[in-house]
């Protein structure tokens, strides 16, 4: 198998375990999303430190302490990554994973709206096409609802807002995420210790299978990331994009066929708006990308025989 193929292989892995994550996260019902959240952390950073140990890679800590830009740059990652994972795990424990599955469809559209915005990017017109579309979902799904879809529309802009960032920063997934969590680890630790003091934890008083599987949340949580960058590395950025849409569309199939939440037809036609705006999207990123590889083959092959035709004759 070569490295391109093993690359598609880890993104698949872990855009399918991201897509049972609803199924793990009821699991770990009746304890409250915090806490749920505060247990990730916890159990993130103790996993990741021992990967890091074994990997006797630590050197990148004293580099981010002595950077203040690229430390706050970390705390603000690590802020709305948390912020997303509560959002995610309040989502799917009210019952509102079709919800969720909507946020992770339409983040890819934010990401584009981020780099208009932030990065000063411009859209082509079909890119442009597809963020309206993508708006127009939105209004349809906002009517279907009774109100915003804010659940989907808080993960979006949560993990669009946390992958700008990362991309910034550009530090490897093991250390960043070994960093973000820490940061979060404080206060998590302060409310578990809260938690525990008013008799309101739900860890270790549930049952034994409660119990292991928020020790393993930290395990569930790094798993998927180590394979993604692992894929990443691997794999064309056109390639990642299609794989991405692999997790919402299982997320969507855990919420209607495992958990039966309502798809009403008016909402059925909201998330069709999405599908639309995402094929665009895609197609449109293929030929870009294509045309891309083109000036480039084109322009090596130029400068290739450029030297040639000023050579004196023999």
């Amino acid at each position: 198998m070569g490295e391109e193929q093993r690359g598609y292989l880890y993104g698949l892995t872990a855009y399918v375990l991201w897509g049972f994550f609803p199924i793990y996260f009821k699991l770990l019902a009746p304890s409250p999303p915090l806490e749920i959240l505060a247990h990730r952390v916890i159990w993130s950073v103790l996993f990741i430190s021992l990967l890091l140990l074994a990997m006797r890679n630590w050197r990148f800590l004293a580099r981010i302490a002595r950077d203040r830009r690229l430390l706050g740059g970390i705390t603000l990652a690590a802020v709305l990554i948390g912020a997303n994972w509560a959002t995610y795990i309040y989502g799917v424990n009210s019952s509102r994973v079709v919800e969720t599955a909507l946020g992770y469809f339409i983040t890819p559209l934010v990401v584009v709206l981020l780099g208009v915005t932030v990065q000063n990017e411009r859209l082509r017109g079909w890119q442009w096409a597809a963020v309206g579309i993508g708006g127009l979902a939105v209004a349809v799904l906002t009517v279907d609802y009774g109100h915003l879809p804010y659940i989907a529309l808080a993960l979006a802009a949560s993990f669009g807002s946390y992958s700008l960032i990362k991309k910034r920063l550009g530090l490897p997934p093991a250390e960043g995420l070994f960093v973000e969590s820490a940061v979060l680890a404080v206060p998590a630790l302060c409310y578990l210790g809260w938690l525990n003091a008013t008799g309101d934890a739900e860890f270790g008083h549930v049952s034994t299978t409660h119990t292991i599987l928020m020790l393993l949340s930290g395990l569930a949580t790094a798993v998927p990331l180590l394979l993604f960058a692992a894929a990443t590395n691997r794999v064309p950025l056109v390639g990642i994009g299609i794989l991405q849409y692999v997790a919402p569309i299982l997320q969507l199939a855990c919420g209607v066929l495992l958990f039966h939440e309502p798809m009403p037809p008016a909402r059925l036609v909201g998330f069709g708006l999405v599908w639309i705006a995402l094929i665009i999207f895609t197609v449109d990123g293929i030929r870009g990308a294509r045309a891309t590889r083109g000036r480039t083959a084109a322009a090596s092959a130029a400068a290739t025989a450029e030297p040639a035709a000023v050579l004196p004759p023999r």
